[in-house]
C-alpha cells in the first residue's frame, strides 16, 4: 500500500508540474520526439538565413570565405592527395590555398564530388575561379545543411541524453527541450555557418560527441571523436600554429581524462590506452602524408600563418584591445609574440587544468571546457571573430546550470561579430535571428524566464559567498540592462553614421573595447565557478580509486 501512494504522489506531482508547464505538450512523448520538432525548426531557419548574402560575394578578386571553401574542393577533386598542400603550376598556394588539417580536405574532396555531379563548372580547375552562380550558391549551403544534419543535430542529441540521464530528477521536462532549442538555435553558429559560410557545425559537433562520450564514461571513444575534431579545423595554435579552432579544448580534455587516470589503479596503462587511440587516430588521418617527412612537415608548414600577425580587423580579444595603447606588431617581432601569446594561454589556463587535474569532475570538465577556450580566445595567436563560437559551445551545453551567463555571452558574442556580418550584409538575419533567440530564452515556463527563482539548476547548490557577489552584480538585471541599451545605441550609430575620416575604425573599436570587458570577466567568474566545484567534493571523494 505505501508504495502505491507512493506512486499516487508521483503522479499527481506530475500532474501539478504538467498544468504549471505550458510546454508538457512537447516533452510528454519524451526527449526524442521533442529533439525531431525542435531540429525541424532549426533546420528551417538554417535554409531561411542561406537564402541572404555570403563572405565575399560579388566582390572579386579573391571574394571571401565561400570562395575559399569552393576553391579547396576544386583543388581536391582535380589534384592527387600529395598535390592538395603543394605549390605547383596547377595550385597556386597564394589564392586560398588549403591550409586546414587534413580531414578537412577529405570533407572538400566528398563535397567537391556532390558539387561536380549536379554542376561540375562549379569546380573545374581554373576556370571556375569567383565561380557564383544560382544553382553554385544552392548546391553549397546544402553542403553545410548536410554537414548539420548528419554531424551536428546528432551529436546535439547525443550529449542531450547523456546529460539529462545524469541530471535525472532535476527540473522539470519542459528544461529538456528549451536545452535543446538553445544549441540547435544558437544564433552565432547559424549566422557563421549558413550566412557567412563556413563549416564550424563539423569540428563543434564531432568535439560535442567527444563531450557527451566523456560524460557517459566513455573515454577511448571521446579521445577518439576530439581527435577527429582536432584534425578538421584550425585557427593556428600559440606553439605550433594549427589545430588551433578545436584545440581551444585541448586543456581541459587533457587534464580531466589525465586526472581521471591518475585516479585508477593503474594509471599508467589508462594512459597508454588514452595515447594509443589518439596515436592511432592521427596516423589514419594522416596516412597520405606520412611517407616522408618532407610532406608532413609541408602540410605543417600551412598550417601557420604566423605572417598575418597577432590579430587581424577588430576581434575582442587581449592583444587587439590593447593595441590601442600598446603598438604591439611594431614595438616587437613576430617570433617575440608567439612566445608571449604562447605564455599567457599556457598561465590563463593552468588554473582550470589544475582543479581537473586534482579533482576531475564531469562538471568541472564542462566549466574547463568553457575556461580553456576563452583562455585561448583572448590571448593566443592570430584569433578571429568567429572564434568566440568556441567559448560558445560549452556555454551552451551548460545553459541549465547558467542561463544568464548564456544570455549576456550570446548577446556579446554577436555583437562582437557585428562589423564582419554587416560586411556580409547579413544584418537582416542578424537582427531576426537575435530575436528568435530572446523569444526561446524567455519562453514561458522556460529556464531564462525562471532565472531569478530558485528552481534553476545554478541555483540549487550553496555558493560561495565571493561567486553570489560577483554574479549578483555582474549579472543584475540593472547592469545587463545599462549594457543592452549601449550596445543597442552602438548598433544604430555603426549603421547610420560614418566615423570621423581620421580614425576611421572607431566604432569598431568602441564594440571590440565593450565586448572585450565582458568576456575578461567571464573568465573571471567561470575559473572561480570551476574552483569552487572542489569544495564540494567530500574527502572521501577525493581518496576514490575508479575501476
Amino acid at each position: 500500500m505505501e508504495k502505491v501512494r507512493r506512486l499516487e504522489d508521483e503522479v499527481n506531482a506530475e500532474n501539478d508540474d504538467n498544468e504549471d508547464d505550458p510546454w508538457w505538450w512537447l516533452v510528454q512523448k519524451g526527449i526524442k520526439p521533442s529533439f525531431i520538432c525542435i531540429s525541424v525548426f532549426a533546420l528551417l531557419v538554417r535554409v531561411a538565413v542561406g537564402l541572404h548574402p555570403y563572405s565575399g560575394a560579388n566582390t572579386p578578386p579573391k571574394f571571401g570565405d565561400y570562395e575559399a571553401q569552393r576553391h579547396w574542393m576544386e583543388i581536391t577533386i582535380n589534384l592527387p592527395v600529395k598535390d592538395w598542400y603543394r605549390n605547383s603550376s596547377v595550385n597556386d598556394l597564394s589564392y586560398w590555398g588549403l591550409d586546414y588539417p587534413p580531414l578537412t580536405a577529405y570533407q572538400s574532396y566528398i563535397h567537391g564530388v556532390f558539387l561536380k555531379i549536379f554542376r561540375p563548372d562549379s569546380v573545374a580547375l581554373f576556370t571556375s575561379r569567383g565561380h557564383e552562380s544560382y544553382l553554385g550558391k544552392l548546391l553549397m549551403r546544402w553542403t553545410v545543411l548536410s554537414s548539420d544534419v548528419l554531424i551536428f543535430f546528432p551529436a546535439v542529441l547525443f550529449f542531450v541524453l547523456v546529460y539529462h540521464a545524469i541530471q535525472s530528477g532535476k527540473g522539470r521536462k519542459s528544461d529538456v527541450a528549451w536545452h535543446i532549442a538553445m544549441i540547435l538555435l544558437n544564433p552565432c553558429l547559424i549566422l557563421i555557418d549558413h550566412g557567412h559560410f563556413q563549416y564550424n557545425c563539423i569540428s563543434l559537433g564531432l568535439t560535442m560527441a567527444a563531450v557527451a562520450a566523456v560524460l557517459a564514461q566513455k573515454d577511448l571513444p571521446a579521445s577518439v571523436l576530439y581527435c577527429l575534431a582536432l584534425n578538421h579545423k584550425q585557427m593556428d595554435l600559440p606553439l605550433f600554429s594549427c589545430f588551433k579552432m578545436s584545440a581551444y579544448f585541448a586543456p581541459a580534455f587533457f587534464s580531466y581524462l589525465f586526472g581521471k587516470c591518475l585516479r585508477h589503479k593503474n594509471p599508467l596503462l589508462e594512459v597508454v590506452k588514452l595515447g594509443l587511440m589518439v596515436i592511432g587516430t592521427f596516423a589514419i588521418v594522416w596516412w597520405p602524408y606520412l611517407h616522408s617527412k618532407d610532406a608532413a612537415f609541408g602540410v605543417l608548414s600551412r598550417l601557420a600563418p604566423f605572417e598575418r600577425g597577432i590579430y587581424e580587423d577588430y576581434v575582442a580579444n587581449f592583444w587587439c584591445t590593447t593595441s590601442v595603447l600598446v603598438k604591439w606588431k611594431k614595438l616587437f617581432t613576430t617570433q617575440s609574440l608567439r612566445t608571449f601569446s604562447l605564455a599567457a594561454t599556457v598561465l590563463t589556463c593552468l588554473p582550470s587544468m589544475a582543479q581537473q587535474m586534482l579533482a576531475p569532475s564531469t562538471k568541472g570538465f564542462l566549466y574547463g571546457l568553457l575556461n580553456s577556450s576563452f583562455s585561448f580566445y583572448l590571448f593566443s595567436f592570430q584569433v578571429h571573430e568567429k572564434s568566440i563560437l568556441l567559448p560558445l559551445l560549452p556555454l551552451s551545453l551548460l545553459a541549465l546550470e547558467e542561463p544568464r551567463s548564456l544570455l549576456s555571452l550570446t548577446h556579446f558574442a554577436m555583437f562582437s561579430m557585428f562589423p564582419l556580418l554587416c560586411r556580409d550584409k547579413l544584418v537582416l538575419a542578424y537582427i531576426a535571428l537575435y530575436a528568435l533567440f530572446v523569444l526561446l530564452y524567455f519562453a514561458p515556463g522556460g529556464p531564462g524566464g525562471r532565472c531569478n527563482s530558485s528552481k534553476t539548476l545554478d541555483q540549487s547548490h550553496k555558493a560561495k559567498a565571493s561567486i553570489k557577489s560577483i554574479s549578483s552584480i555582474a549579472f543584475h538585471p540593472l547592469v545587463i540592462g545599462i549594457l543592452c541599451l549601449f550596445s543597442v545605441i552602438l548598433h544604430v550609430i555603426y549603421l547610420t553614421t560614418h566615423p570621423p575620416k581620421k580614425y576611421p575604425f572607431l566604432f569598431e573599436a568602441v564594440i571590440m573595447l565593450l565586448c572585450f570587458s565582458q568576456f575578461i570577466l567571464f573568465t573571471f567568474y567561470f575559473n572561480l565557478k570551476q574552483w569552487m566545484l572542489s569544495k564540494h567534493l567530500t574527502s572521501k571523494d577525493r581518496q576514490k580509486k575508479l575501476i
